[in-house]
């Protein structure tokens, strides 16, 4: 390189401070005359031009003359400072020589600060302090961002678990036992079989009664089998928690048909009624229609007697008369709404809300959230909009399926809470103990939507926003899609 970049860059390390002039070893005479000496060279070049006009020596980077000069007692190895010790490295500046030592600064490292063979001020200045304060803030913010993701992650696993968890426990083969183990059935049960009731309508009748664990466990027995048996008209005697092979057996054991006997269960309208006890009783179905067609015959004033003939097992003596059986169902009702303190003018409303609250509500805790429903939907002018309604005043009522037809929700009738404001113009079935308890005392809450989101289990969602009530309806189209045979 020309002599004149080597200059420049020279002038430049000579005006940046020596450390090593802070180190322990003593500074020489040459080098405190230097300092402050205006006539001073102002460059290492420069001071070995000087020396050599002179006649003097050249000063060594360590601030001491060579060991050719008599007048200088040479130090031991171990006297020399730890800086001056260390090997020159080759500078990669340009302009610079690369056989000219590079400052005893750049040749220390972290390793001999810590053993300590150099001290801070041999290898610079130290580091800024660590700002703990910006760095609590950033590790904040990086856990923060660690819990959304997880959170992220959870959330999405248990809306997947929530929407899909039929299809996932098929595929995974986790599907709980539709059927109950043998050697389990305990207790005592009262089915009730009625003339044209095929195996998919007893299967529903088994599990209701709790006989069964699903309402499928009996008809997919009877299609695995292969058997069409022929089940006669009664009431039986079963146990519960029965396998469904041995349900059948029972219902095919005359001794557990009960004589003269009818179990009439929750829910029925006064049309399922009248038919389940000509069966039972083996009474004529005229008979039993033309009791039935005058309710101020038993005291009720209203124009039907649907609601008012209350479900339970009855038992008739021998030549009970068909005007006797029903007044001994009517009896039955009035007995429960005075349990209740019912006044006589409010009845008829009370089996209305009941009814409802019967044919909605898929398990008794759920009846007084389901009244609470009603109840709040009333106070506040909505119309009640219950499927059940539209599906008894369109003649929907026993096809089976909790969803009503277009038509059915657009009909114009008394009962059709779709289309009217309020309670609909009278009870659609015969509600129970439970529920006409719950009409009289709806529970406490803010609800004014419900749905149940698993037909099998009964699983209802109640909710007070609307959007709230439109996610638990997808949970439930979810649901029917992988169970399209469940009365969706």
């Amino acid at each position: 390189m020309p002599d004149s970049s080597e200059d420049q860059f020279a002038e430049l390390f000579g005006k940046l401070p020596d450390p090593r002039q802070r180190s322990s070893a003593p500074p020489s005479p040459d080098a405190a005359r230097s300092e402050g000496d205006p006539a001073a060279p102002s460059s290492r070049r420069a001071a070995r031009l000087a020396a050599q006009s002179t006649g003097e020596q050249p000063v060594t980077p360590g601030g001491q003359r060579p060991a050719t000069d008599p007048h200088v007692p040479q130090p031991t190895v171990d006297a020399l400072p730890v800086a001056a010790s260390i090997p020159p490295r080759p500078s990669g500046l340009p302009g610079e020589s690369a056989a000219r030592p590079a400052p005893a600064t750049q040749a220390a490292s972290l390793q001999d600060l810590f053993t300590g063979s150099v001290t801070t001020e041999a290898i610079g200045q130290p580091p800024p302090p660590t700002d703990r304060r910006r760095r609590r803030r950033r590790g904040w913010i990086a856990f923060g961002i660690v819990v959304i993701i997880l959170g992220g992650i959870a959330a999405g696993g248990v809306w997947t678990w929530n929407t899909y968890q039929d299809r996932i426990r098929a595929f995974m083969g986790w599907e709980p036992p539709k059927d109950y183990e043998a050697g389990k059935a305990h207790g005592e049960a009262l089915v009730t079989i009625a003339s044209g009731d095929n195996g998919s309508t007893i299967s529903n009748s088994l599990a209701a009664a709790g006989v069964t664990k699903t309402p499928a466990a009996f008809y997919d027995m009877l299609v695995k089998t292969g058997q069409n048996p022929t089940f006669y008209p009664g009431v039986y005697k079963l146990q519960k928690e029965m396998t469904a092979t041995a349900a059948l057996a029972a219902l095919q054991d005359p001794k557990n048909k009960l004589e003269n006997s009818a179990l009439l269960r929750e829910g029925l309208t006064e049309q399922q009624i009248v038919k389940t006890l000509s069966d039972s009783l083996k009474m004529p179905i005229a008979d039993l229609q033309a009791a039935v067609k005058d309710p101020s015959a038993y005291g009720v004033p209203a124009k039907s007697l649907e609601g008012w003939l209350f479900p339970a097992m009855y038992t008739f003596d021998p030549g009970v008369t068909a005007t006797q059986v029903i007044k001994t169902l009517v009896d039955r009702t009035v007995k429960s709404l005075d349990a209740q303190k019912v006044a006589v003018a409010d009845r008829q409303r009370v089996l209305t809300i009941a009814s409802i609250i019967q044919r909605e509500a898929r398990e008794e805790a759920d009846f007084f959230k389901v009244s609470r429903v009603i109840q709040n939907r009333l106070d506040q002018g909505m119309k009640l909009q219950m499927d059940s309604t539209a599906q008894y005043g369109y003649g929907e009522m026993h096809d089976g399926t909790v969803s009503s037809s277009a038509a059915a929700l657009k009909d114009q009738n008394g009962w059709n809470t779709y289309v009217i404001t309020g309670l609909p113009q009278g009870p659609i079935a015969s509600p129970g103990d439970q529920a006409i308890d719950a009409a009289v005392h709806p529970a406490d809450g803010s609800w004014l939507y419900f749905v149940t989101v698993n037909l099998d289990t009964g699983e209802t969602v109640f909710s007070t926003t609307y959007a709230e009530h439109e996610k638990a309806v997808q949970q439930w189209q979810q649901w029917c899609q992988g169970h399209p045979d469940s009365g969706c």
